[in-house]
């Protein structure tokens, strides 16, 4: 079989892979053009993380073909993607903070001299010209890669994929760790490894962004190939309604009608990286908390939790002042806290979703210093239900459930203790747009019934689409409020970026 063109770069042909239990891809069959930015987008579980890693040499297919320009090609270890020309940067990056960016792009192949020693000063030059391809960050071969930024790390790995002589990179969920001006940056970058003659293989569940790069786009759902779509020919809406099969109309449930009494309030909150915080809550609505990366809005909801030290000011609950010192004393008062990092903070990834259900319950369910399997499995089954959580078995371990069940679990996990505030940090990033949906609609509900909700977001149309009101922060302080027709972008913006 040889390319139906010219211009064919990659051609799929027939994926299938099948885990126990699991049908991951079932005859997944379609091709990526030349210099082009190519999309590939699914709900968690469609089998794009597993069609990456097949392409990318990580696994390989049950059955199916792959072609590399009209060659059919066999790709049995990632070593052997990198000698076809095909790269990839998974979400997580796999870089070493030790050593220098110089020695990070060329592990494994540093050159040496006549003495079998590394010749560091061709290394340096030979990574300078590789970096200055990138000549929007300022990153030097000598620079240790513990000191550099999240976006600067990923410019490292990019720069370390196109040493391999790149025909193909692949791009997982590029930016979810980086700043909306990070962003921009690596946009830039991506169209010029295009202009360059370099195909892209992009991966995120940002539609947003998606159609700001992408020259077409491949709808996966539940493993199976749906169709390609030419992204000037298409529309968000459309894109949506094919990931999950059926039409989202609304994204984000209708705001709230009544608001309520004042459940929850801190006045002139301090800590290391907080600085003279005041604000209130109330009943039935969603308090949103915006800004930049590094403003201090995570670092002031761990201070409201006692997970970091607060140096001073007072917080109320229902009208009485509290002491929470730690983050025992948070979970005593009902106070819950939703990581934005599910994976390191937020869940036992390698016990199973009833453990992970009841984990804050387990000074509940000791009887003569026995764990109480019934009641953890009863809590289980009430909160999976009730968030619709994908799973074969209470007893299915969490690692293997995807990103958007993941989060819904470790919600659960904070339900379960009924809480009477819930501050939830970045609660959808990384989460396909059907799991988001569910989410939304399962915040305002929650608000509805009489829960305080303060969500803590840096996708705009997240804070525009779901808060009553929305307070700013810059630097560790509150640079301003906003409430209703005054959500807007331009607003919010113009109160992070206020000096």
């Amino acid at each position: 079989m040889k390319s139906s063109t010219d211009n064919e770069l990659l051609r799929l042909h027939g994926i299938t892979k099948i885990f126990p239990g699991t049908v991951a891809l079932s005859d997944v069959s379609f091709a990526v053009n030349k210099a082009e930015i190519h999309a590939i987008v699914g709900e968690n579980g469609a089998g794009k993380s597993t069609l990456m890693n097949i392409i990318s040499g990580s696994l390989i297919p049950d059955k199916g073909e792959i072609y590399l320009e009209g060659r059919k090609v066999n790709i049995k270890s990632p070593r052997d993607a990198q000698n076809l020309g095909i790269s990839i940067v998974h979400q997580e990056l796999a870089l070493c903070p030790h050593l220098t960016v110089a020695e990070n792009i060329y592990i494994g192949r540093l050159p040496k001299n006549s003495a079998k020693i590394v010749d560091f000063k061709k290394l340096n030059q030979m990574s300078q010209e590789v970096l200055s391809l990138f000549d929007e960050v300022n990153i030097k071969p000598n620079d240790k890669v513990a000191n550099l930024n999240v976006a600067q790390q990923q410019i490292v790995e990019i720069a370390k994929a196109i040493t391999f002589n790149c025909k193909l990179l692949i791009l997982d969920e590029p930016t979810s760790a980086l700043s909306e001006a990070d962003a921009a940056v690596l946009f830039k970058i991506i169209k010029d490894l295009k202009a360059k003659g370099i195909s892209i293989l992009y991966i995120s569940h940002r539609l947003r962004e998606i159609f700001e790069l992408a020259d077409r786009i491949t709808v996966l759902r539940d493993g199976r190939y749906i169709t390609t779509l030419n992204a000037a020919e298409t529309n968000p809406d459309q894109v949506v309604s094919l990931m999950v099969g059926r039409e989202i109309k609304e994204m984000y449930p209708p705001k709230a009608e009544k608001i309520g009494k004042e459940i929850f309030k801190v006045e002139n909150i301090n800590s290391d990286k907080v600085y003279n915080v005041s604000f209130s809550l109330r009943e039935g609505e969603i308090l949103g908390f915006a800004g930049l990366v590094g403003s201090g809005r995570t670092e002031l909801a761990q201070t409201i939790c006692g997970i970091l030290p607060r140096n001073s000011g007072e917080i109320y609950l229902d009208g009485k002042r509290i002491e929470i010192n730690s983050f025992e004393d948070a979970i005593k008062q009902k106070i819950g806290y939703v990581t934005e990092d599910r994976k390191q903070y937020g869940l036992f990834l390698k016990l199973p979703v009833a453990y992970n259900v009841s984990a804050i319950h387990l000074k509940h369910d000791y009887k003569r210093l026995l764990i109480d399997k019934n009641h953890e499995l009863s809590l289980a089954d009430e909160y999976v239900k009730k968030l619709n959580v994908k799973t074969s078995s209470y007893l299915q371990l969490v690692m293997s459930l995807s990103g958007g069940n993941q989060q819904k679990v470790m919600i659960a996990k904070w339900l379960a203790i009924h809480p009477r505030i819930l501050i939830l940090d970045e609660p959808t990033r990384g989460i396909d747009v059907g799991a988001k949906a569910e989410i939304h609609n399962l915040l305002r509900e929650l608000a509805k019934s009489g829960i305080g909700i303060i969500l803590i977001s840096s996708e705009l149309p997240e804070i525009i689409g779901m808060c009553d009101r929305v307070l700013v922060m810059r630097e560790g302080r509150i640079t301003g409020e906003l409430a209703g027709e005054k959500i807007t972008e331009e607003n919010i913006m113009q109160l992070a970026a206020h000096k």
